[in-house]
C-alpha cells in the first residue's frame, strides 16, 4: 500500500510488483444523484482520514456491449460514479508527462476499469495515466427541457480540471497532459480538441478511430421528446428526475439501439454509417460550432494530433453474414440504405463480395471521412495520420478494437486473445506503443508528415496510401454522380 495527499484529501492505493502505484476510484466529482442527476457536475468537495483507492470506482455503464465492442469492460455498481483512476511509475517523481484517456462504447456504455486501460506499460516508460468516467447515453447527452445538455462533456473538462488540480501529487506534470481515447473515446478527443473550453487543460491528443459527433441541437431535442413521450412524462429536468434509471435505458435501447445491429443489413447500414444518436451536441452554448467548422478557425490548432483508424473496422459484423449475404447483389443493399450512386461504389471496389462490400462502405463513411476532414481541417497544425492493417486471425481483418491492446502494450491481458489471437505480434505492439509514448512525452509520434502517405502498422509496417482521403473523394463523387 502507498498513500499520497490530494487537494480533496489523503488517497491509500497499491504498490505493484514493478514499483509503479495505481490509485482506483478517486472521485473528481460529486455522485450524480438526486438534484444533481441531470446538473452539471460539482467538484468533489473531498473527505476526511484516509480514503481507500484500491478497488475501481462506480462506473456509469449499466449494461456492457461486449458483442460489438470487443473491450472487456465490466460494470460496477454504485452511486459515485464520476471518477478517476491513476496509474503513475512513482508518487514522489516529479515532472512527468500525462496520459489521459477516455473510453468508448458509443457514449452509452464502456468502463475506465477494463485491463485493457491499466496503465502498467506507460508507467514502466515513464508516463502518467488517467482513466476517466463520465456520465453515458440519456443521462449523460440527452436533451431535457431545464437541464445542460451536454453534462456528459462537461464531466470530461471537470475531470481535466482534477487532473490539472491533483496530477502533480501523483508525479505528473499538469503542463504536458495528452489526452487519447477510441471509438466514442475519439469522438470525445476531437470534440474537447475543437472545444474553446477545454484548450488550456491539455496539450496533445491522440485519437483512435474516433468517427465525428455532430448532433444538432434539433435532433438532440427531438429525440429527448420522443424518450419522454415513451416514458409519459413531460421532457423536465424535475419529471424525468422521478423515473428510473431503469425504466429510461429500456426506453432509450428502444429509440437508439447501439449495440444491437438490426437482423436486416439495410438498417445497419444506414444505422452505422449514419452515425450516433447520444453524444456531444452543437447546443450553441458550451458548443458552439462543429468540430470540423471549430477546427477551421483554429482552435486546436497549437496541439499536436495523431490520428486514424483500423483497416476494416466494423466489417466484422457484416462478415458474420458472409454466406445469407451472398447472395444479395451489394448494389441493391447499399442503393435501399440510401447510398448515393451504389453502382459506383460497388463499381470502384471489384475484388470484395457483398460482406466486404457493406463493411468498406461503413468504415469509409463514419471513418476514413472523418479522418480526412480532421485533417483537412487543421490545415498546417501539427497531424499525423496512421492506419492500423494488421488483420486479426479471428477475424481474418483489421477490426474496430484490435489496436487497443497495442497501444496499452497489454498484450497478454484478459480478453486479448479472442480478438487478437493466441499470438499477437509484440513488436507491432512495441511500434505502436512507442509511437504513443514518443507523441506524450515531445508531441511528436516519429514519423515525418508525409503528402499523400500515411503511416501504416502492420507487418512489415511502413507507409502506404492514404485510404482516408481516397475514400471521402470516391463517395464524394458517388453523391455527385447520383445527383447530375
Amino acid at each position: 500500500m502507498t498513500e499520497i495527499v490530494t487537494r480533496q484529501g489523503r488517497l491509500r492505493g497499491v504498490r505493484r510488483p514493478s514499483g509503479s502505484c495505481a490509485f482506483l476510484g478517486v472521485p473528481f466529482a460529486e455522485p450524480p444523484v438526486g438534484e444533481r442527476r441531470f446538473a452539471a457536475p460539482v467538484p468533489h468537495r473531498g473527505w476526511d482520514g484516509v480514503r481507500d483507492a484500491t478497488r475501481p470506482g462506480a462506473t456509469p455503464q449499466r449494461r456492457q456491449l461486449a458483442e460489438v465492442t470487443l473491450i472487456p469492460e465490466p460494470s460496477v455498481p454504485g452511486e459515485s460514479t464520476l471518477n478517476v483512476n491513476v496509474f503513475t511509475p512513482s508518487p514522489d517523481a516529479e515532472g512527468l508527462p500525462v496520459l489521459v484517456w477516455i473510453h468508448g462504447g458509443g457514449f452509452v456504455a464502456g468502463s475506465p476499469a477494463s485491463p485493457w486501460y491499466d496503465g502498467a506499460a506507460f508507467n514502466r516508460d515513464g508516463v502518467v495515466t488517467v482513466t476517466v468516467s463520465y456520465r453515458l447515453g440519456f443521462d449523460g447527452f440527452g436533451w431535457i427541457d431545464g437541464a445542460p445538455t451536454n453534462r456528459g462533456v462537461l464531466d470530461w473538462l471537470c475531470a481535466l480540471d482534477w487532473v490539472r488540480d491533483n496530477i502533480s501529487a501523483f508525479g505528473g506534470d499538469p503542463g504536458r497532459v495528452t489526452i487519447a481515447g477510441q471509438s466514442a473515446g475519439g469522438a470525445a478527443v476531437l470534440t474537447l480538441l475543437g472545444l474553446p473550453a477545454a484548450q488550456g487543460l491539455f496539450t496533445a491528443a491522440h485519437c483512435l478511430s474516433g468517427p465525428i459527433a455532430h448532433i444538432t441541437a434539433q435532433q438532440a431535442e427531438t429525440f429527448g421528446r420522443a424518450l419522454a413521450g415513451r416514458l409519459g412524462v413531460p421532457p423536465t429536468r424535475t419529471d424525468l428526475s422521478t423515473v428510473d434509471e431503469s425504466r429510461i435505458l429500456a426506453v432509450q435501447r428502444e429509440l437508439a439501439p447501439v449495440g444491437e445491429p438490426p437482423a436486416d443489413p439495410v438498417a445497419a447500414i444506414a444505422g452505422l454509417a449514419g452515425g450516433l444518436t447520444l453524444g456531444p451536441v452543437i447546443d450553441g452554448d458550451l458548443i458552439k460550432l462543429s468540430t470540423v467548422d471549430s477546427l477551421r478557425t483554429g482552435c486546436g490548432a497549437d496541439k499536436p494530433l495523431v490520428l486514424g483508424a483500423t483497416d476494416h473496422e466494423f466489417a466484422f459484423g457484416f462478415a458474420r453474414a458472409r454466406d445469407q449475404l451472398a447472395a444479395v447483389p451489394a448494389t441493391d443493399l447499399l442503393s435501399a440504405a440510401g447510398v448515393p450512386d451504389a453502382a459506383g461504389f460497388v463499381a470502384a471496389h471489384p475484388e470484395l463480395d457483398t460482406a466486404d462490400l457493406l463493411g468498406r462502405y461503413v468504415t469509409d463513411q463514419l471513418f476514413g471521412v472523418a479522418a480526412a476532414d480532421i485533417a483537412d481541417a487543421r490545415g498546417d497544425a501539427p497531424t499525423w495520420l496512421y492506419r492500423f492493417a494488421w488483420p486479426s486471425p479471428v477475424f481474418g481483418q483489421a477490426v474496430h478494437c484490435l489496436d487497443v491492446p497495442f497501444y496499452f502494450d497489454c498484450l497478454d491481458a484478459e480478453g486479448v486473445a479472442a480478438i487478437a489471437g493466441p499470438h499477437p505480434p509484440r513488436d507491432l505492439a512495441d511500434e505502436v506503443h512507442a509511437a504513443a509514448v514518443e507523441l506524450i512525452k515531445t508531441g511528436d509520434p516519429g514519423w515525418p508528415r508525409t503528402a499523400g502517405k500515411v503511416r501504416v502498422f502492420g507487418q512489415p509496417s511502413g507507409f502506404g496510401e492514404d485510404t482516408f482521403r481516397g475514400a471521402r473523394a470516391l463517395l464524394t463523387d458517388s453523391a455527385r454522380s447520383s445527383s447530375r
